[in-house]
């Protein structure tokens, strides 16, 4: 036999022919879809909601296991890159405001906490529709004495991901 990829013998085509149905064979049992802890379920695909378009449970325990994974996935190609700016400075309380919380940021009026503050958005690289994505946010990080309190906003003007598995 010759062809566009040169001589090949009868033998030698019986061989690769006969690939697929040795690896079938030598699978075995089809395989079973689990979760990552290796648990079985049935469907990857379906999650529980309240009602026909409500919002997803939180007791979906594969829903939740597959969003893990898929939060923590780094795809080079959409890593995106922040440009914004940043000042520290203070939050000082100016009214009395105990009586709506414990917190002891908000203790006393005239007490001080420091603060870092940031505004940034998200773009693409050079060339990149603006359009696409177009997260922008803030974030005011109190340095506190119970510990660090971060505030943060989000402005996406289309939230695209209400369901990722589907």
């Amino acid at each position: 036999f010759t062809g566009v990829f040169g001589d090949c013998s009868m033998a030698e085509r019986g061989k690769t022919a006969k690939q697929l149905e040795d690896f079938s064979k030598g699978k075995g049992a089809p395989d079973v879809l689990t979760t990552s802890q290796g648990a079985p379920v049935d469907s990857k695909t379906a999650t529980m909601t309240v009602g026909e378009r409500g919002p997803v449970v939180v007791q979906d325990f594969t829903f939740l296991d597959e969003m893990a994974h898929f939060d923590r996935e780094r795809v080079p190609e959409r890593v995106v890159h922040a440009k914004g700016a940043g000042a520290f400075g203070y939050f000082e309380v100016t009214h009395d405001i105990t009586s709506y919380t414990k917190a002891k940021v908000f203790s006393h009026v005239g007490k001080r906490t420091p603060i870092g503050v940031r505004f940034s958005t998200v773009g693409g690289e050079s060339g990149s529709a603006d359009t696409v994505r177009d997260p922008r946010g803030f974030a005011v990080k109190f340095y506190t004495e119970d510990g660090n309190w971060d505030l943060v906003g989000n402005n996406t003007p289309i939230f695209f991901i209400r369901d990722p598995i589907l």
